[in-house]
């Protein structure tokens, strides 16, 4: 497991592409897991400028993303789709009907579960697969007691979840409480995982998840067991380790 600490924001972005070209190089359809959130967004820029200055090309780039709030369509402004619309894929050269999103409306949850499973097995898998990391240690929308084994399902988040959440919505009453996400096991079939923290609150999740046991209480801390991950992590994120890190 790679660790590199890097100073803010915008070094977090340059390195993660940096390491994506890495994973991805060789692969005439490059499959990315993306996540949402403000973490990933420098990564993001970086991946728009590189394809404005005509330095990557993302045309037969096939993407899946990581979860979406059960309840919510395609257009809610709030929707992961609309966020990844929004902060990439309207910004780079991508074939939108390439591009996987969970569907907030499905109508059968779980049969759209296994369909997205599917999907995901029957283009080869995930070769570059991107994650951010809640401040209770979540990857994806897999809570704390998740199952390290589980698969792409509909969980119910916890109050701290929506707690954070809120701050993208009129107010915490108004963050849907339920999601679909890729399951612990799902992500780490991915060949390679990136992950990303910036922000004090990240602290303690990346300490229990870098150096703790591994355990369904600390999602994120499943990644011990792959064996291609970089974790990339601003200084303050970085303040609880006491291991030995890149810079």
């Amino acid at each position: 497991m790679r660790v590199i600490v890097v100073k803010d924001k915008a070094a977090m972005g340059k390195r993660a592409w940096e390491v994506m070209q890495e994973a991805i190089m060789g692969h005439a359809n490059p499959v990315l897991g993306l996540a949402t959130g403000s973490t990933p967004i420098p990564l993001y820029d970086e991946m728009a400028r590189a394809n404005k200055a005509g330095k990557a090309d993302f045309s037969t780039t096939i993407t899946f993303n990581l979860d979406e709030y059960v309840g919510l369509a395609p257009e809610h402004d709030q929707s992961y789709r609309c966020f990844m619309n929004k902060n990439l894929f309207d910004k780079i050269n991508i074939n939108k009907a390439n591009t996987h999103v969970p569907d907030g409306k499905a109508k059968d949850v779980p049969a759209f579960c296994a369909e997205y499973e599917r999907m995901m097995d029957d283009i080869g898998g995930v070769h570059c697969q991107v994650l951010g990391i809640g401040s209770n240690g979540h990857i994806g929308f897999n809570e704390p007691g998740s199952s390290l084994a589980s698969r792409t399902r509909m969980v119910q988040l916890t109050d701290r979840t929506i707690q954070d959440n809120s701050r993208f919505f009129a107010g915490k009453k108004d963050v849907p409480t339920k999601a679909i996400t890729m399951g612990i096991g799902t992500v780490l079939e991915a060949d390679s995982i990136i992950l990303l923290a910036n922000g004090a609150n990240k602290a303690d999740a990346v300490k229990k998840s870098l150096e703790g046991p591994i355990t369904c209480m600390a999602p994120a801390s499943a990644l011990q067991l792959h064996g291609d991950v970089t974790f990339i992590v601003t200084e303050d994120a970085a303040a609880g380790l006491t291991r030995m890190v890149e810079r």
